[in-house]
């Protein structure tokens, strides 16, 4: 019996690669963590959103190679398989790749697809955590998200779904005590208003839509629910929008003769 090793035991082991998600934050470049730019710095490539502004691809040393997959709603220049597709052949060629998204890539990123892709090529994932739209609204706007004692629960939902019905879902999870954050949803202000009224929301619950959040040319615009669907010609085309508002409750305070009241 030949003790030499198996020819096929000889053969290098294939590339992995790796994939490194990094949230960029809602738009300004200083909101981004160090440990994003520091991932930036140490990718071979990076595959970056349409949102992604100059001033963070500044930030991506000059001999990195960088490829915009940008997606936007109904004008999809790149497909999610598409991308996908592309990540796992820069994978197989033992690279580290770096997807840069806007916000947090945990929320509404499509994360899950893209680790899927990765994993499909044996390669290690990490993920670098962003500030979501919500958070940087809040702080621009400068109230906060929760109230204690009146608004105890944030809802993070999406007006934009596969079936159509991810509007009428996410209202009908929208009740007192709760402040929703609603992403993706300029397009179907007049459906979100029908559906909130529907569940119960009063006409005149002050409703905030935000555009191009912490960037110079960030709007918004506070009107009443039963206004909502004006706020779509009052934000600038193509940017994208966040819709801010809570539903406040009675709730008993400290001093059981005194009453907080959103």
């Amino acid at each position: 019996m030949s003790l030499l090793p198996h020819p096929d035991d000889m053969r290098p082991a294939p590339p992995f690669g790796r994939l490194t998600l990094v949230g960029a934050g809602p738009g300004a470049a200083d909101l981004m963590t160090f440990r994003a730019v520091d991932r930036l710095r140490a990718a071979d490539v990076v595959l970056y959103d349409r949102l992604i502004g100059p001033d963070m691809l500044a930030l991506i040393p000059a001999g990195t190679r960088r490829i915009d997959v940008g997606k936007e709603c109904g004008h999809h220049h790149w497909t999610q398989t598409e991308i996908d597709a592309l990540i796992r052949a820069e994978l197989r060629r033992g690279l580290h790749v770096l997807r840069l998204k806007s916000g947090d890539p945990s929320i509404f990123g499509r994360a899950g697809e893209e680790i899927a892709a990765a994993e499909a090529e044996g390669a290690e994932v990490e993920i670098v955590p962003g500030i979501t739209a919500a958070s940087a609204a809040a702080a621009s706007l400068g109230r906060p998200l929760t109230t204690r004692g009146v608004a105890q629960r944030l809802v993070l939902a999406t007006a934009t779904g596969t079936d159509g019905q991810a509007a009428d879902r996410m209202c009908a999870s929208f009740g007192p005590g709760t402040t929703l954050a609603l992403y993706m949803g300029l397009s179907k202000l007049p459906q979100i208003r029908d559906h909130l009224l529907a569940a119960g929301a009063v006409p005149d619950t002050a409703v905030t839509v935000i555009a191009s959040i912490s960037l110079r040319a960030e709007q918004h615009v506070t009107l009443p629910l039963a206004d909502l669907a004006q706020a779509a010609g009052r934000m600038p085309a193509g940017h994208p929008a966040l819709i801010l508002l809570s539903w406040g409750q009675l709730v008993t305070a400290p001093d059981p003769a005194a009453m907080v009241c959103a």
